[in-house]
């Protein structure tokens, strides 16, 4: 609780100092106007769709080992989603632009969707934790049900903000939106993964049936890095052959330019390789392994967010005498907005550390049945 509490506070002070300066104390320019903060708000919102998606194998889908992940997964969503709602809202300069774009409505802006779509998909949150906490199955898989529908929905069209933007090659076309929903599988896996190492540590419900649910997240965690592994090849492959501007200088960014640090470290080895090699290693999927290897998908899946955004601006789009720019435009991310990130990281933290007080989130058996279908079952054995 300190240690998020610090982190709070430097996110106030980066904050204050964005919402005094403007865009500047960002770090971003008119060339390259999204920063870490963007990115920093994907992950957000992509690891809150995650959760979501992966809690809903339970109560939505049926697969009564993932119940057991019901009610942690779904307030995780919740305070990850209002996390990212917290970056996005100083990233416009102030929270109340994010409000004024709600009530401004334009039909054409896939912006302006992705606003109402989480937006309805926060309050979806809520109603479904409301009847999970209640132990209401029945109204619980219906609300699990529709915010599973609406995160689909507005993940899909987070992917069509930057898909819509034929300007920048690096992003435009169809496949982010399919990426996004596919890698927030993968976030969903890796927190529910390190979540409940730590729920097991404070003698919380981690099995299900004699089942250790952190094996089974491990799978689930190794299939999607695989699945990552596969798409981002084929996303360098396709963004090299023919050499398509802008989609030619971005991957070139990733993988010798500026940003091929982070790639290849921190995205690339932290993100897919270390894990995955870590849950390959004979011996099976321990609880230990399955941690270490979350932990470290974790911090790849930041940098994921970090270079897609960043790749997609840093090349030049001004012509200059019929000829294409080809210098590569500077990025450099300013204190503030790290401040904001980890300021929303520790807000997070700290948020949910107050539910696990606060709210009964472990789960109980018999907890996905009705209070009339118990009190039967009652009557039946009494009799």
């Amino acid at each position: 609780m300190i240690i998020s509490a610090v982190m709070i506070v430097i996110g106030i002070i980066g904050g204050a100092l964005i919402v005094i300066n403007g865009e500047s104390a960002m770090g971003t320019t008119d060339r390259v106007p999204w920063g870490a903060m963007i990115g920093a708000y994907v992950f957000f919102v992509v690891s809150s769709t995650g959760l979501c998606l992966v809690s809903s194998l339970g109560h939505v889908f049926g697969i009564e080992r993932f119940e057991i992940i019901g009610k942690r997964a779904v307030t995780f969503a919740i305070i990850t989603l209002l996390a990212g709602f917290v970056v996005i809202g100083l990233e416009l300069g102030s929270p109340l632009n994010m409000i004024w774009i709600l009530f401004t409505p334009n039909f054409m802006s896939a912006i302006w969707w992705m606003g109402a779509l989480y937006g309805l998909y926060m309050v979806l949150l809520f109603v479904e934790l409301f009847f999970m906490i209640k132990n209401n199955h029945k109204y619980a898989t219906i609300a699990g049900t529709l915010a599973f529908i609406s995160a689909i929905a507005a993940h899909s069209n987070l992917g069509a903000v930057f898909g819509f933007i034929n300007a920048r090659p690096f992003w435009a076309g169809p496949y982010l939106s399919i990426y996004f929903i596919m890698s927030a599988f993968l976030s969903g896996a890796a927190i529910l993964s390190i979540m409940f190492y730590f729920v097991e540590k404070k003698g919380g419900t981690v099995k299900y049936k004699g089942e250790h649910i952190v094996p089974v997240l491990g799978k689930l965690l190794a299939m999607f890095i695989g699945m990552t592994m596969f798409f981002v090849t084929w996303k360098l492959i396709t963004g090299l052959y023919g050499g398509m501007y802008g989609k030619y200088e971005g991957v070139m960014a990733l993988i010798s330019g500026p940003l091929a640090f982070n790639f290849w470290v921190f995205e690339v080895g932290f993100g897919m390789l270390i894990p995955f090699l870590i849950l390959m290693l004979p011996g099976g999927f321990q609880v230990r392994r399955v941690f270490i290897a979350s932990v470290f998908t974790m911090i790849g899946i930041f940098f994921m967010r970090y270079d897609l955004v960043v790749a997609g601006q840093i090349v030049p789009l001004k012509v200059v005498d019929g000829l294409q720019e080809t210098v590569l435009h500077v990025y450099h991310t300013a204190l503030p907005a790290w401040g904001v990130i980890i300021g929303a990281l520790g807000m997070a933290l700290f948020l949910f550390l107050l539910a696990e007080q606060k709210l009964p989130l472990d789960y109980k058996e018999h907890a996905h049945e009705e209070p009339a279908e118990k009190a039967e079952k009652v009557v039946n054995a009494e009799a």
